[in-house]
């Protein structure tokens, strides 16, 4: 059992910044890639930012410049720095970790946060 929970979501005013954290616990044997994606209603999931274990980063073109990825492997948390936050930056946030379990030390699995809301006021 693998679990991802999320926090640092909440109200933030354009322009300013808020900081995701991405907790993973669980029967977790190493963790591959860890990234965040998006959800506004009506859109489809968008790919924001992804972190290797070697900390290879990639990031989504629109976003680039304003949000910075980062992971402490110790703790198996992923993070995520936005500034200079939109009003169309609000969404609900999903942490995703590409990882494999000690009991499937040979499959690697996708799991995914439950989501923290992010709300922008202009």
């Amino acid at each position: 059992q693998v679990q991802l929970v999320e926090s640092g979501g909440g109200l933030a005013q354009a322009g300013g910044s808020l900081r995701l954290s991405c907790a993973a616990s669980g029967s977790i044997f190493t963790i591959n890639i860890m990234g965040w994606y998006r959800q506004a209603p009506g859109n489809q999931r968008e790919l924001l930012a992804t972190i290797a274990s070697d900390d290879y980063t990639n990031y989504a073109d629109s976003e680039k410049g304003r949000f910075t990825i980062s992971r402490d492997n110790a703790k198996n948390t992923v993070y995520l720095q936005m500034n200079s936050l939109k009003p169309e930056d609000t969404s609900v946030y999903y942490c995703t970790a590409l990882l494999k379990t000690r009991l499937t030390q040979s499959v690697l699995s996708t799991y995914w946060g439950q989501g923290t809301q992010v709300t922008v006021s202009s």
